[in-house]
This record gives C-alpha cells, sequence and structure tokens, in this order.
C-alpha cells in the first residue's frame, strides 16, 4: 500500500485536490466503474482509448464511495473540481503510464524472486502448471487468469505482498512493437520462460525475428538470473545467444548442447513416459498428458523443477496430480431455471473477486447463492482471510452463501464470521443465509436441485474439491454436442469494429436469431456490459425474453406483429414500422391512451432505398411526412434507417452509393417534416468497414460481431466467437465393398475403413448436405471427412487416417481449424446459415477468461 500522498512524487503527476483524510492509503486499484468492488482505498485510473473515456465515470463513481483518483492533466473533469469534495484528485501526463509506474514501485518493496513467462502460446498453462507444481515449496503470487496485457500486467503485479509470497509468477503478452518495455519495467523478472515462437498477434510486428526481440526485451534487465526456453527452436536459441542471456535450455534431440535433454519413452494410450538426462543424472517420469501442447507445456515446467532440484520422487509425484487448466469461467443453463457460473479450477481471492464480478454483472432477477471451497494457498489465517471474503460478498448481491470445506466450515459453524462480516461490509442489510458441509461428499449427499431454482449460482472451488460433480448435479441435462461461445473473442469483435466508428456514432448489435445461434441473454448481457447503445431483435418475443431476463438496454422490433404493439409498450420495445398499414394498426392501437398510461414506444422507420424488401418508397414520403405531423404526439420518431442491398460486394458499389444518396435525401426531409433530428443509421457489419463516409448516427453490427468478416476486409482481425463440437460415439471397421448409413451411400470401396460414429445430426442443425465427403470434422487436430449420410442425431466420418482416434474423443465440427466461411462454401451456402441452423437442444456453453 501507498499513502496518496505521495503519489505526486512518485507518478510524476501534480495534485489537483488533495483528500479530506490526509493519512488515505491506496489498497486497491480500479479501472473499470463497473467493478468497483470495495470503494474504501480504491484509486481509480480514468484511461483513455479509441473508444472509451474512463473520465466520463468520475461522477458514477464518486456517487458509489470512491475517493481517490487520476486523471489525464489534459481532460477536464465532469462538472469540475466542485463536485469531487474530499476527494483526492492528482493529474498525470498518462493515466495508463501512471498504472504501470504505481506497479513497478509497488514490485520495487517486493525482494523475493519474480519468474516471468512470455511467448506466443502457452503462457496461462505454464504459469498455473508451474503455480500447481512449486505451491508446496512457494507462497505464490501469480496473473489471475491470463492478465498479461498493458493493464493487467500492472493488476498482477500489485497483488504481490512482501510479508507473505516467497514467490511471483507473471505472465506477459504484446501485440505491437514497444509494449514490452513498458512491462519489462513493471515485472522485473529475475527468472524467466519463453515458451515458442508462434503466429499469434502478427500482425503487429514486421517478421518473427522482430516479434520475438520485442518478447525477449522483457528478459534483459540486469537483474535476470536465468531463462528456460527450449533449444529446438531455432530462432529463438540464436536470439537468446546473441543477447547473453543467461540461459536454462531444454531439447528433444539428442546430442545436443541443452542443459536437460528430454526423449519420449513409450507413447501408447494414457500417460506418456519421459526419460530426462542432465549433466549428472538420467531420471524417467511420467506425464499426464500425451497431447503435444500439453506436453511442450509440461517440459517447460519440468525443466523449472530440475533447475531447482526437487527430488525425482516429488517431482514425479507432484506431476502426477498435475491437471487440465480451465482458464475460463463458464455459463451454463441450470435444472429448474437456474443459472450456472462454473469457475472450478481453483479458488484464490483474486480469483474470486473476478468471479464475483462475473456474478454481479448478470441481469437475471433471482436470488443470488455462492458456493465456496476452502481458499487456499492465502497465506493468511483463517480469521482474516475469511474477513476479506466476507467484503467481497455485498457488492455482487450474494444471498445465499454454501460454505465446503474443513476451514470454512469450521469457522463458519463457530462464529458465523461470514455472515456477520458480510453483515458489516454492506451498506444496506443483506438477507444471507449461510452453510455449511465438510465435504463436497457431504454437500451432495443431501442436494435437491430444486432448491436453486430460478437462482443465479456461482460454483467458485479449488480443483481437489471436485466441484464439477456439483455442477453436473445442478446442469441442465442435455446431450453431449456442445456449442461453445467465447465471450472474450465477442468482446474483441465488439471493440473492433468501435475502433471503426466516427467519434459520438452509436452503435446497434443484432442479437436476432438467438444471437445468430450464440444464445441471445449472454450475448445481451455482454453487450450492455461493453456500453453497447441499442439491440436489435427480429420478434417481439425475443425482445420480451431479454426484458425478463434482466436486459435494460434499448431495443428495436425489426418484424413486431400488430397484436404485439400493446406488449411492445409493456416492454419497453421499440417497433420497425416500414408500412402505412402497419403505421395505422399502430395509431390505432395508441391514439386513445389517456394520460395516466405509459407512452406509446418510439418508432423506427424503415426507408426502402434499394433493397425492395419492406420499407417506405421515396414516393411514399409526402403522405408519410403529413401523417407524421398530424399524429406527431403519438409517433415518437426514434430514427430513420434504411437496408443496404450489396455492401460487402465492390461490384455493386454504385449501387450502394445511389442507395446512401436516396437515404440521405429522405432522411433530411423526414427531419425538417418532424422539426427535430432523428438517429440515422445504414450500414451493417460490411458497410461499417468499406463505407466509414455513411456511419450517420448508428450503425448495426451483426455477422462480424460473431467473428465472421463479410466485408473480406478484416478477417484477420476477427476471432471466431462459436466453437461447435461433439464426440466420437463408437468406432467400427468397414470391410472393403460395405456400405455404413441410411441408402448405403457410404461406400468403403476398395480397403477396409475405420468409421466413427459422432454424435450430432441434422436435427441438431448439422446440414444434410454435408454428407456424402461434402462436410469434414477436426478430431486429434486432423480432418476427418464424412462418409454417408448426415442422420436426424449422427453422423459417420472416416478415421483411417487418424489411428489413435477412440470412442470418446471430441470432435470440432466448426471453429478454429474449420472456419465457417470455408465449410459454407463447401455447401454453396453462406456462414449466417451454418450459425443460426445450430439447434437450441445444443447445450450452449459460455466462456469468458
Amino acid at each position: 500500500m501507498f499513502a496518496f500522498s505521495l503519489l505526486p512524487r512518485l507518478l510524476a503527476g501534480h495534485l489537483l485536490q488533495a483528500p479530506a483524510d490526509p493519512a488515505a492509503e491506496v489498497r486497491h486499484l480500479l479501472l473499470d466503474s463497473r467493478r468497483v468492488g470495495l470503494p474504501a482505498g480504491a484509486l481509480f485510473f480514468a484511461l483513455r482509448g479509441p473508444s472509451h473515456d474512463g473520465h466520463r465515470y468520475l461522477p458514477a463513481l464518486y456517487a458509489q464511495g470512491v475517493r481517490l483518483f487520476i486523471v489525464e492533466a489534459a481532460h477536464e473533469l465532469p462538472g469540475g473540481l466542485s463536485a469531487y469534495p474530499g476527494a483526492g484528485i492528482m493529474a498525470v501526463p498518462s493515466s495508463l503510464a501512471a498504472l504501470q509506474a504505481l506497479a513497478a514501485a509497488h514490485r520495487a518493496t517486493f525482494a523475493g524472486p519474480v519468474l516471468a513467462i512470455t511467448g506466443s502460446n502457452g503462457k496461462t498453462i505454464v504459469k498455473e502448471w508451474l503455480a500447481q507444481l512449486l505451491s508446496p515449496d512457494e507462497d505464490i503470487c501469480r496473473s489471475p487468469r491470463s492478465y498479461n496485457s498493458q493493464v493487467g500486467v500492472p493488476l498482477s503485479v500489485w497483488e504481490l505482498n512482501p510479508a507473505r509470497h516467497t514467490l511471483g509468477i507473471f505472465e506477459a503478452g504484446i501485440s505491437e512493437v514497444g509494449e514490452m518495455a513498458r512491462l519489462a519495467e513493471v515485472i522485473k523478472p529475475t527468472e524467466g520462460i519463453f515458451t515458442n515462437l508462434g503466429t499469434a498477434h502478427d500482425a503487429g510486428f514486421a517478421s518473427h525475428e522482430q516479434k520475438l526481440r520485442e518478447k525477449l526485451k522483457l528478459f534483459q534487465g540486469p537483474q535476470l538470473q536465468r531463462l528456460f526456453y527450449c533449444y529446438d527452436q531455432p530462432l529463438v536459441r540464436a536470439a537468446v545467444a546473441e543477447l547473453q542471456l543467461p540461459g536454462f535450455s531444454w531439447t528433444r534431440q539428442p546430442d545436443q548442447p541443452a542443459d536437460v535433454y528430454f526423449a519420449a519413452v513409450t507413447s501408447a494410450d494414457g500417460p506418456t513416459r519421459w526419460r530426462a538426462r542432465t549433466a549428472n543424472d538420467t531420471h524417467e517420469f511420467t506425464l499426464p498428458f500425451a497431447d503435444e501442447p500439453s506436453v511442450e507445456n509440461a517440459l517447460h515446467c519440468l525443466a523449472v523443477l530440475l533447475h531447482r532440484g526437487v527430488e525425482p520422487a516429488e517431482l514425479q509425484r507432484r506431476l502426477t496430480r498435475l491437471h487440465p487448466v480451465a482458464m475460463r469461467l463458464e455459463m451454463k443453463l441450470g435444472r429448474h431455471d437456474s443459472y450456472l457460473l462454473d469457475d472450478t479450477y481453483n479458488n484464490d481471492l483474486a480469483g474470486l473477486s473476478l468471479a464475483l464480478n462475473a456474478l454481479a454483472r448478470q441481469p437475471r432477477p433471482g436470488r443470488r447463492t455462492l458456493i465456496l471451497s476452502d481458499v487456499l494457498e492465502s497465506g493468511l489465517g483463517s480469521a482474516e482471510l475469511y474477513a476479506q471474503v466476507a467484503a467481497l460478498l455485498p457488492a455482487a448481491g450474494i444471498t445465499r452463501l454454501i460454505g465446503i470445506g474443513e476451514e470454512i466450515s469450521q469457522l463458519g459453524v463457530k462464529s458465523e464470521g461470514l455472515r456477520v462480516a458480510a453483515l458489516e461490509a454492506a451498506e444496506s442489510e443483506p438477507q444471507l443465509s449461510t452453510q455449511f458441509f465438510p465435504s463436497t461428499e457431504a454437500f451432495l449427499a443431501q442436494l435437491n436441485p430444486a432448491n436453486f431454482a430460478r437462482e443465479v449460482v456461482l460454483i467458485k472451488g479449488a480443483r481437489r474439491f471436485g466441484f464439477e460433480r456439483i455442477v453436473a448435479a445442478l446442469q441442465a441435462q442435455q446431450h453431449g454436442t456442445v456449442l461453445e461461445v467465447n465471450l472474450d473473442a465477442l468482446s474483441h469483435n465488439l471493440q473492433h469494429y468501435r475502433r471503426q466508428l466516427r467519434p459520438g456514432t452509436r452503435l446497434m448489435v443484432m442479437v436476432k436469431a438467438f444471437a445468430y445461434g450464440a444464445g441471445s441473454y449472454e450475448v445481451a448481457s455482454l453487450l450492455e456490459f461493453q456500453r453497447a447503445d441499442y439491440l436489435a431483435v427480429a420478434y417481439a418475443d425475443e425482445g420480451i425474453a431479454l426484458r425478463e431476463a434482466g436486459i435494460s438496454l434499448p431495443i428495436m422490433v425489426m418484424n413486431p406483429a400488430p397484436d404485439s404493439f400493446d406488449l411492445l409498450r409493456h416492454y419497453r420495445l421499440e417497433p420497425e414500422i416500414y408500412s402505412f398499414e402497419m403505421l395505422d394498426e399502430y395509431l390505432a392501437t395508441f391514439r386513445t391512451l389517456d394520460e395516466t398510461a405509459p407512452p406509446a414506444p418510439r418508432i423506427h422507420l424503415k426507408l426502402d432505398t434499394g433493397m425492395r424488401r419492406l420499407g417506405f418508397d421515396e414516393a411514399d414520403l409526402p403522405a408519410l411526412l403529413a401523417r407524421l405531423r398530424t399524429h406527431a404526439a403519438h409517433l415518437p420518431v426514434a430514427s430513420a434507417m434504411t437496408h443496404l442491398a450489396a455492401a460487402d460486394d465492390p461490384a455493386h458499389d454504385d449501387f450502394t452509393q445511389a442507395q446512401l444518396a436516396a437515404f440521405r435525401r429522405m432522411a433530411a426531409a423526414l427531419e425538417e417534416a418532424l422539426g427535430h433530428p432523428v438517429i440515422k443509421h445504414a450500414l451493417n457489419s460490411a458497410g461499417i468497414l468499406r463505407f466509414p463516409d455513411a456511419h450517420f448516427d448508428m450503425v448495426r453490427l451483426g455477422i462480424g460481431l460473431y467473428g465472421v468478416d463479410a466485408s473480406g476486409r478484416d478477417t484477420d482481425a476477427l476471432r471466431p466467437v462459436s466453437e461447435l463440437r461433439t464426440t466420437i460415439s463408437q468406432i467400427k471397421t468397414l470391410p472393403a465393398g460395405h456400405t455404413v448409413g441410411y441408402g448405403r451411400r457410404g461406400v468403403a470401396a476398395d480397403v477396409a475403413r475405420r468409421i466413427a460414429t459422432l454424435a450430432i445430426g441434422y436435427a441438431d442443425g448439422y446440414d444434410r448436405r454435408f454428407g456424402n465427403g461434402a462436410g469434414m470434422v477436426l478430431i486429434r487436430g486432423q480432418r476427418a471427412p464424412l462418409i454417408g449420410s448426415v442422420c436426424m442425431d449422427m453422423c459417420m466420418v472416416d478415421v483411417t487416417s487418424i489411428p489413435d482416434a477412440r470412442a470418446g474423443d471430441v470432435a470440432v465440427v466448426f471453429g478454429e481449424g474449420l472456419p465457417l466461411p470455408e465449410l459454407a462454401g463447401r455447401i454453396g451456402t453462406i456462414a449466417y446459415e451454418l450459425l443460426t441452423n445450430v439447434s437450441e437442444r445444443v447445450k450452449r456453453v459460455f466462456v469468458s477468461e
């Protein structure tokens, strides 16, 4: 902690206003006004970026009790200094630089070793596995999840406690030149790991060599004692030698001058045996993983432990307990209309705080329950630890706490310490109930899923408690085919499009058709958190479902039926009006409302400039404007919109420009008749990128949000959002000349084939046109073509070329390695159709790091 009075000297800033408390200390670093948590001791950094400005949120933060602020000198404070009596406010040239400088100053107070990890892939897994493997020897502070960015690294390093921790492990990621030097100043590692050099973030660098040199800047400080790396990567090896870094290398090639030689002894089914040869000894170890990425990550960790001199028997004991890392919080539908947040891979204070933030962002109504295991490896006494846990609960709206584990149970039963501390931390007394169980087995023995009906449940537990059994008991029962939706990728795509917009342009996001198959509520909830301006749905029922789930953003309904107009008013939904018949129906519904009734919803006027589907033609304008003037009191107009027919196709750009010109004329006439401006919008995802001069007041983002670039210009900038996967039910050998499936359309023509049956069919939305070799899936990283017809609930693929495929293996139907546009092209359709066809019976799992 630092006294706020010291910050001007530390951060090269000047004090605009001293805090009312001259002894005020900085305890928490705060970057997001939506995640305040504990306001006491929180220091807010008003960061600015292409699509956000933290200064806008100072009034809201002040209202929530935050009293310490770092702002940028060139920016005016909303409301002026007088709006923040008693607050400490300091101005700096750059809020981001100040955040990094404060974290660097905090790092300087820690005298112990700090290990930094960078590379193209595997950073987070290596960090988590090292923490598992070294936890018997060290009290470790590590980056929560994948906090490795320009802001994530300072937040991670701030958690170092010199009085408690004996080792820091932090990952660092960069996407452009110049970033790593700033992170190196914050971390100042004494040891390092370079995982590998791959293609991730290639766009920000001129070459792989440049990217490598930028990443290695993390390890060029005088305090570095050693860098662990794989000798088998030529570029890495050469750069380490040229920079004269103190390296400790490992290799899988015999007779290489590396410090450790690893050789696979067996590669049969199950765990893999590896021989490790150093200058002095040879030992054998069993790794619990056989896939190549996991093996590489595990060998990095094994090299570190061998260097530390961990005894072979003890090292093997730790390796045996190594488990896969599900580094993402998963959101799933539960039984009895409950909603589950599954975060069961570890449990520490930093991870718990992040998970509670995710829970607090859920707008769904109903009680909120936290199922929590003992919090491990905190280095704190039980009373202090669980007082800190309790202080986190009120801000997340927790109304019931279920504690599982010997430590948390003893504290709760003896003194009700958690409940009392949570009551003391809350500004208004919550109705917090508590239950405690000594073990997961004891909880499961009495579990009745109906007791969690219509609740939002956060399940947060350390791995050893096996909370995945609780998730399985509470989760809605659906078959094994899963559509995984990556909410972080969706956020990335949203911000990419935001960066293309002119300042002040609003963003309407399409969540129609079950959010293009992704899941309307979860996507809408994220968009509300990311401060989108509008949502759009196709039908009133979709908008009603979002309102009932707690979504409060303005929602436009694109195809409202006249019999739904009353519901639109009740649920605050705004209809798109595209014909005189619909306009007359709307007037008939609301013209007779008395003054005590809720007002008629605002309307969005659809103007047809060339799509020739729906909308008012230019010739309709005189009659339309006359009606708007006559009934102005009952026709509040929110926007004028049009739909471009070919915004994605350069061959039709002349037609698109003619549409835009017509829209400008029609919108101008409309605004003149109304006597006030309205929101104007015309562009879809492709148009946002291709026609920046036509952003108008708002744009409509659709398929681009979900990772599909309809413009053909920004494919590499977008991240795939959805991955559809299923499992192999059975594998059979099909003799030469035999057939498989309905109609005997799958034939093993000349030689015997291995045929895998997958648990997905056209009832799940998997198109029948993929049959007979048109489609393919990914199994163990290799493509397997379909054979025979797609059935209702299953299909078959040829896995002859994948000899190690077995029943239970995952098959990726689309996602990374099998992009939607490629698959759509194989059957002559578009990516939209493949996404929206995924049946609602397919389980959706939403993940967020």
